[in-house]
């Protein structure tokens, strides 16, 4: 199966590709140090404002006991009904703290309002009850506040800070809540491995397509396509990579075509000059100058498509050779419809013009000269006797406004786009007696490009064609 019958065909999709995989390791790795450092962040201020909060709320709590204790004394007038009684020091602090109804915090109800973790001197500074408590066999330090009554210390209370409580509250608190943030970054890390993994896996299965794709266009097959699904990046590139595709399959069809076009536009002449060279050795035809004449004008026939060849391959590679200098655009063209009356009144064509300058352009002289000879063989080659020819000029929104139209026949709508393609004949002939090569159309469009213009053919009023030829004028002009 050649290049040209190969099928279209929609590439597979990869399981698998190298660019999915380091996605996959970037996403989770970044999403990991994420969820490490919330963790650890977290930790943290969960850790540093708890303490602060155990700070506040046994401030509170120790000077309300305090109070409480004051009053007491003031009651009984000393500390004895303490030394005796155990089981009221323990009432007493459960009941000034939390009384009923009112239960402390969760965590502080087990370990700020044990009765061990506090300790009652009197005014003397001797014990009245409670032990310091031990922590890991250990004397916990203390912090103290006085008691008074009416004005007069008449004791002191000890406590435990939340430092020294930390041991039993990072089991109780802090343990459950970085339990469950432990929780949480797990649950994300998990998401995240999902997520990664979906998504390594669907971009590199199309990343790969394309690459897969693009080898196969590399290595000539461009009937490679992508399929086109969504609105996103990808799938505009798939569009693009498609339109690319089909691009280069036109490009390679009309490189065929056209030197398949060259190969029989060369063989025309070459095989009349073999024809009648031959006649002259077989004594067909004498060797005078009539003959010599009619090879001499095959010879030009060749020279001339050579030429047009070699121009349209210079405006392919961006080096015709163009020598723009100040120039009036109506004074050129006058000038050449002038030298041309006579042959166009041989066709029967009548010509009507309306130039109007000047009209100032950055051109070359003799570029223009053979932009004007190509449309004048275009409309005595295809135009049909009696005609007419209608030029104008003039200047519309700072550009040199060109209007060249014939009269019938005209050009199918279909076809009007087309005319410039080098080879290309309305009629699909390659017979030349309605028209030369097939190339004056295409050199018209590079020269006017080569300008800096633009060249578009419609329908004429005149029942023909029109050629629209827009030009920038100098600045200035």
């Amino acid at each position: 199966m050649t290049d040209d019958a190969m099928p279209k065909r929609r590439l597979a999709r990869p399981a698998l590709s190298v660019l999915g995989l380091k996605l996959f390791a970037i996403i989770l790795v970044v999403n990991v140090a994420i969820s490490g450092l919330v963790f650890v962040g977290i930790s943290r201020s969960i850790n540093n404002g708890f303490i602060d909060y155990l700070e506040t709320t046994q401030a509170e709590l120790v000077t309300k006991l305090a109070s409480a204790l004051g009053e007491e004394w003031g009651r009984e007038g000393n500390w004895q009904w303490l030394r005796t009684d155990p089981r009221a020091w323990r009432e007493l602090v459960r009941n000034q703290l939390w009384p009923e109804g009112h239960p402390p915090p969760v965590g502080i109800q087990r370990d700020m309002t044990r009765a061990r973790d506090f300790v009652l001197h009197d005014e003397n500074g001797l014990p009245v009850i409670g032990l310091p408590p031990r922590r890991d066999s250990n004397p916990a330090r203390l912090e103290w506040i006085p008691i008074r009554h009416e004005g007069r210390q008449v004791g002191t209370l000890g406590y435990v800070p939340p430092d020294q409580l930390m041991e039993h509250m990072e089991k109780i608190f802090l343990d459950q809540q970085q339990r469950n943030l432990g929780i949480i970054v797990a649950s994300l890390v998990l998401a995240s491995l999902l997520l990664a993994g979906g998504l390594s896996w669907w971009l590199g299965r199309r990343t790969q397509s394309m690459a897969l794709a693009t080898r196969r266009l590399t290595q000539g097959d461009y009937g490679a396509r992508l399929t086109e699904r969504g609105r996103d990046e990808l799938s505009r590139l798939s569009r693009d990579f498609n339109v690319l595709a089909e691009t280069l399959e036109a490009n390679r069809e009309s490189r065929q075509r056209w030197v398949t076009d060259i190969a029989h536009e060369l063989r025309t002449p070459l095989a009349v000059l073999r024809g009648e060279i031959e006649a002259m050795q077989d004594g067909i035809r004498p060797l005078d100058q009539d003959n010599l004449a009619s090879l001499s004008q095959e010879v030009g026939q060749l020279e001339r498509l050579v030429g047009d060849l070699r121009l349209l391959a210079q405006s392919d590679a961006g080096a015709l050779e163009v020598s723009l200098a100040p120039l009036d655009l109506a004074d050129s063209l006058r000038g050449r419809l002038e030298d041309a009356q006579g042959w166009i009144a041989e066709h029967a064509i009548s010509l009507e013009s309306d130039i109007k300058g000047p009209v100032m352009i950055r051109g070359d002289a003799q570029r223009l000269r053979q932009l004007w000879s190509n449309l004048i063989d275009n409309t005595l080659a295809y135009t049909t006797p009696p005609g007419t020819l209608r030029v104008q000029v003039e200047v519309k929104e700072q550009r040199a406004h060109l209007t060249w139209q014939d009269s019938a026949p005209g050009v199918p709508k279909a076809e009007l786009a087309r005319l410039i393609q080098r080879l290309y004949r309305v009629e699909g002939s390659r017979s030349r007696k309605s028209g030369g090569s097939g190339l004056g159309l295409s050199i018209a469009a590079a020269l006017v490009s080569a300008h800096g213009g633009t060249l578009h053919a419609s329908a004429s009023s005149l029942g023909g064609l029109c050629w629209t030829i827009d030009f920038p004028l100098m600045p200035n002009a």
